[in-house]
């Protein structure tokens, strides 16, 4: 696996640990360079760097980096906050690393800041067609509970809005 570097040394806690070594903080400036390259490799409509920075200094928002032992970006998820709702706009894992419990400890730490935030629910957007997200967001207690037609472009795909409970 090509190794992508960290910009500079990480100072932040770690926000969760696997066994594995990968460490799931906050998300910095220097995290861009690494997170628009996965972006750009895992959707057919990618968010820009520009966007990514805006979020970072939008204090309604939280970005989170997944970082394995080598100090090595291999995941990110960013999810934003209005009134008692959240929505996880994006998540994606190198695609040399999935299915190894990367996107599951990016959504514990999505989860979680809900939770410090008081949210009731949080919601998210999938691909019709992208059963092993559907199945990820599943097996962390998302539902479906309605979709979108035409939500994707490039291709057209309906989507799946999911939502998680955090208060029942």
């Amino acid at each position: 696996m090509r190794k992508r570097k960290l910009d500079t040394d990480p100072t932040s806690v770690a926000i969760h640990t696997q066994n594995s070594g990968v460490q799931i903080r906050c998300m910095i400036k220097e995290d861009l360079s690494t997170v628009t390259v996965i972006e750009e490799e895992s959707f057919s409509t990618p968010w820009t760097r520009s966007t990514f920075l805006s979020l970072l200094k939008q204090p309604s928002a939280c970005l989170f980096s997944a970082v394995d032992s080598n100090e090595c970006i291999i995941g990110y998820a960013a999810v934003w906050f209005v009134g008692d709702e959240g929505e996880l706009g994006d998540l994606a894992v190198d695609k040399r690393v999935r299915r190894n419990g990367v996107g599951s400890l990016l959504l514990h730490a999505v989860v979680e800041e809900g939770r410090k935030r008081a949210l009731h629910r949080l919601f998210l957007e999938v691909r019709e067609s992208n059963d092993g997200a559907q199945s990820l967001y599943s097996r962390h207690g998302f539902e479906i509970v309605g979709s979108r037609r035409n939500y994707y472009t490039n291709p057209v795909e309906d989507a799946v809005l999911m939502q998680f409970l955090l208060i029942r």
